[in-house]
């Protein structure tokens, strides 16, 4: 293994596979050969090398360990935890067996089984990264506060220390401090995701049209794939050529197919490494490269520390900044972020003139008129509603919300049925605060239309703070519910504002909890005043600037514009302002 041991891991390969035509049964071979295959990133391949190493030797916890994580990386966390029962019933001391169990159950969204493998993996080894993190975030998807504050406190504190205690995505749903959230993401990119030696080398290509490559794991029945696809149908072909790079499964569906048919060309790369995408789009001579994922579930940033294109940009599937090097832009507004916060993004940023956000003009909402009682909603009285993921409310606001259904007789509040536990445990929160817990009514999960046309039903959705309602505020405003938002200090706590100024209805930002709580009895107990505010989003939701497609997409086409003519020009990147059109 000289040859692994300097590096040069593909010619161990080939030599291990010349030696092991001649014994295959020599089982430190084997061993050997999907250890290497792991190392090159080629998980199914390793996957089955494993199962034939441990065939020979099954008593390997190793062995079934590494076959969990090749799983795992091949996304089947089924049978990813299979692999990690075996390894620890032969070693059930190995702290990292145990975290990992605990991440293919968190993908499972087995949540509570997770949070006790991380508690279990913690006990054998305080101090391995970001289990901590993760274990939080499966108590929040619970709904399981009952250590939350000092918890927040900890990992916190680690944080500020340069500690790998979270990973950044989850981080946004605890803090609201844009510093702290740029300094998560640098301990993130320093960990594993570092820059490569680029594969762009300043060349120029000088192709007649931009062409531009939107990267993401989610052209699917997905938030973010629901907020571009028509993004994609009203580009320009005459300026701009445009590529999707798909890097998620390639289940059917509708969305993807029209997203397919949006660009003009799509490529599934699902099965390539991030060298071999990075490669292939560096091929391609792409002018800008677009990561619509950031640090969201499935992300693969490992492709653009290759630096394979002039330009590469940060925008919307990801709240916040990726405190890396090697993104030029970060796409946001003035709403999400002030200029008092700009030196907490490590990328320049480009101000667009409304929201940030994209969103698709042709959302379809379901024909079918839902009733109340068929939504186990009372006929009369205020229904408050919340559709967040679980992970995004937190006791203190959890507190204002019954504070609120306290004081307005006849109320309910409508939130999403994510797991039963979520349900059980606010319930129990609710009656603690002295609210019926009758008084909470879940939602089960129905497709996308549907759950639109059912949001007619509510009065008023009830935002979270300090991780704010995003595509889910955008749904509640197409489907013509009025969002009540809290501005906090970060992006993730400023959409609600970006999304309700483009929409023309600023007068439900509020910018503390106080005046938040107030607002929202203010509008229960004035029925003409939220009539009259549901009235202006019904007749703006067609013409306001957050639902204009096209007025959007002329947007970006002139950030992208501007972004390509000063790397021609040879300026490097710098945060600019685009004009409203």
């Amino acid at each position: 293994m000289s040859l692994a041991q300097a590096g040069r891991l593909a010619e161990a390969l080939a030599e291990l596979d010349r030696a092991l035509a001649l014994q295959p049964d020599f089982a430190d071979g084997q061993r050997n050969r999907a250890d290497l295959l792991l190392s090159l990133k080629r998980e199914a391949e390793a996957y089955a090398a494993y199962e034939t190493y441990l065939r020979l030797r099954p008593a390997d916890a190793q062995g079934w360990s590494n076959r969990g994580i090749a799983a795992t990386e091949l996304r089947l966390p089924e049978e990813a935890v299979i692999c990690f029962d075996k390894a620890l019933a032969l070693d059930p001391r190995d702290a990292d067996a145990w975290n990992n169990r605990a991440n293919a159950l968190f993908e499972l969204k087995r949540f509570a089984d997770a949070a006790r493998d991380y508690e279990k993996a913690l006990k054998l080894a305080p101090d391995l990264p970001y289990a901590d993190g993760f274990l939080l975030q499966s108590r929040l998807r619970c709904c399981d506060w009952g250590t939350v504050t000092p918890h927040r406190k900890r990992i916190a504190g680690g944080v500020s220390r340069d500690a790998p205690v979270i990973d950044p995505f989850g981080n946004l749903a605890v803090s609201d401090s844009p510093s702290a959230q740029l300094q998560c993401a640098r301990i993130w990119i320093a960990d594993g995701h570092q820059a490569a030696s680029p594969l762009w080398r300043d060349e120029r290509y000088g192709h007649e049209r931009i062409r531009i490559a939107y990267v993401s794991g989610d052209f699917r029945p997905h938030p973010v794939a629901f907020l571009i696809a028509g993004v994609f149908e009203h580009h320009d072909r005459a300026r701009f050529e445009t590529i999707g790079v798909s890097l998620g499964a390639a289940g059917e569906s509708e969305l993807r197919t029209r997203i397919a048919g949006g660009l003009e060309r799509f490529i599934d790369a699902r099965a390539m490494t991030d060298f071999d995408v990075a490669t292939m789009l560096r091929k391609l001579e792409v002018d800008i490269a677009v990561d619509l994922m950031g640090f969201t579930e499935g992300c693969r940033t490992g492709i653009f520390a290759h630096r394979l294109a002039p330009v590469q940009v940060n925008y919307l599937g990801y709240p916040g900044t990726l405190g890396a090097g090697y993104f030029d832009y970060l796409l946001a507004d003035r709403v999400v972020i002030p200029q008092a916060e700009r030196a907490s993004y490590s990328e320049q940023i480009v101000y667009l003139p409304d929201s940030y956000q994209a969103n698709d003009s042709k959302r379809a909402i379901a024909a079918r008129k839902f009733t109340r009682k068929e939504a186990g909603l009372p006929e009369e009285g205020i229904v408050f509603s919340c559709f967040n993921a679980t992970h995004k409310i937190l006791p203190e606001m959890f507190e204002i919300w019954m504070r609120i259904v306290r004081a307005v007789p006849g109320s309910v509040l409508w939130l999403l049925e994510d797991n039963a536990l979520v349900a059980a445990n606010l319930r129990r929160e609710a009656k603690a605060r002295g609210v019926a817990p009758e008084r909470l009514v879940f939602a089960p999960r129905v497709a996308a239309p549907e759950h639109l046309a059912r949001q007619g039903l509510a009065d008023l959705f009830l935002d979270t703070l300090p991780y704010n309602a995003h595509v889910t505020a955008s749904d509640a405003l197409w489907a013509g519910l009025p969002v009540l938002t809290c501005t906090g200090q970060t992006f993730a706590s400023r959409v609600g504002a970006s999304l309700l100024t483009a929409a023309g209805l600023p007068e439900l930002i509020t910018h503390s909890l106080a005046d938040y709580e107030a607002l929202a009895l203010k509008l229960a107990g004035d029925a003409p005043a939220l009539a009259a505010i549901k009235a202006k989003l019904a007749a703006t939701s067609g013409t306001c600037a957050l639902f204009d497609t096209a007025r959007i997409t002329r947007h970006l086409e002139t950030a992208y514009t501007t972004m390509c003519e000063r790397q021609r020009g040879g300026e490097r990147p710098m945060s600019f302002a685009v004009a409203p059109s």
